[in-house]
């Protein structure tokens, strides 16, 4: 494994800002389907199955690491589960442009720069049930921790849009859920994505019950996610936006968790922490340039598993966003989930 020391450093230091209880070993829910790799974004398409594929090849070529896994079945979330997040207008049109398309045909979203081909809107729907899938094992004490691997993606998806790959945004359809089912009162969502995730922000821009903290780079897609982004109306001050310059490590990602996110929790206190997990930060990724390590990407997890602990009873749900060398994706989800699972 590449080690990042800076990283590792830094990542021991957050346990002055995150108090960390007793380490259990504990299993780790993990939320995913063959069928994932039935969206279909067509020849050299940065956002193919082989991405995610390799993580699930990774994970259970490791024996040692997989006897510490659930890996559960789950439904796609319903047009109820969509709707609490999404326009009934956007949602039908998304079936218009779909409806159409015959095998091996695609075409892109009138909305954005997003791939739709034949079964595209039954994946999507999937994911977003695999991310509610999440919630409920770590609700229902069957994990303290789910990792949703999981396409497309979804943090770019707003209300009435798709767009950067997304089509539905499967974390605030999640956060949303557990709204309904379990009266959360405070979900934390961390994006750690290269890219800024307006669809999420856009979602809760103006709730007090979600708080959204984003660390990403500038200049970058979609252009979002400026440090004056902070909310609007009663979401005033429920959001942080951290601008990364291009070929940072994550250095400066695991100092703001300490310096900013840290504080802001203190009056916050989450009961659940919602991750967008893109791994498209780390080094040599296709569409990002900054240059996060394996060892780093265990350093964030460690920091957001000590403020869980500390807050919301140790919850929380990883949503796989971005990532586009199925390697690089690979390894960092493994050093992620030695995390989560307490080794």
């Amino acid at each position: 494994m590449r080690i990042c020391l800076k990283g590792y450093f830094l990542g021991l230091l957050l346990l002055l800002a995150f108090p960390l209880g007793a380490i259990e070993a504990s299993p780790v829910t993990v939320l995913y389907s063959d069928r994932f790799l039935m969206h279909d974004t067509g020849p050299g398409h940065p956002e193919n199955a082989d991405r995610l594929a390799s993580i699930v090849r990774q994970l259970q070529q490791n024996e040692a690491l997989n006897a510490s896994l659930r890996w559960p079945t789950f439904s796609a979330a319903t047009q109820e589960d969509l709707l609490r997040v999404h326009q009934a207008g956007y949602l039908d049109l998304l079936e218009a442009e779909q409806r159409p398309l015959g095998a091996h045909e695609y075409q892109l979203l009138s909305t954005g720069d997003t791939v739709i081909s034949r079964h595209s809107l039954e994946i999507a729907k999937l994911a977003s049930g695999a991310a509610i899938a999440g919630v409920d094992a770590v609700m229902q004490n069957q994990s303290k921790s789910a990792f949703v691997l999981v396409r497309p993606p979804g943090h770019h998806a707003t209300r009435d849009r798709g767009m950067g790959f997304c089509i539905y945004n499967h974390v605030a359809v999640a956060a949303r859920y557990a709204q309904k089912q379990y009266a959360v009162r405070r979900i934390l969502i961390v994006d750690i994505d290269v890219h800024h995730g307006n669809g999420t922000q856009d979602i809760f821009d103006q709730d007090d019950s979600v708080f959204y903290f984003s660390a990403h780079q500038h200049p970058l897609y979609p252009g979002s996610g400026r440090p004056e982004e902070a909310g609007h109306g009663k979401g005033k001050g429920y959001t942080i936006n951290i601008d990364l310059p291009p070929a940072s490590d994550e250095s400066i990602l695991l100092s703001t968790l300490s310096a900013q996110l840290a504080p802001a929790m203190q009056q916050f206190k989450p009961d659940l922490v919602l991750v967008s997990a893109g791994l498209d930060a780390h080094h040599g990724d296709l569409l990002g340039g900054l240059r996060y390590s394996e060892a780093g990407y265990a350093a964030i997890a460690q920091a957001l598993v000590n403020l869980a602990n500390q807050y919301a009873q140790g919850r929380t749900v990883w949503v796989l966003e971005g990532g586009y060398v199925p390697g690089n994706n690979a390894f960092a989800v493994e050093s992620i989930l030695q995390v989560l699972i307490g080794r």
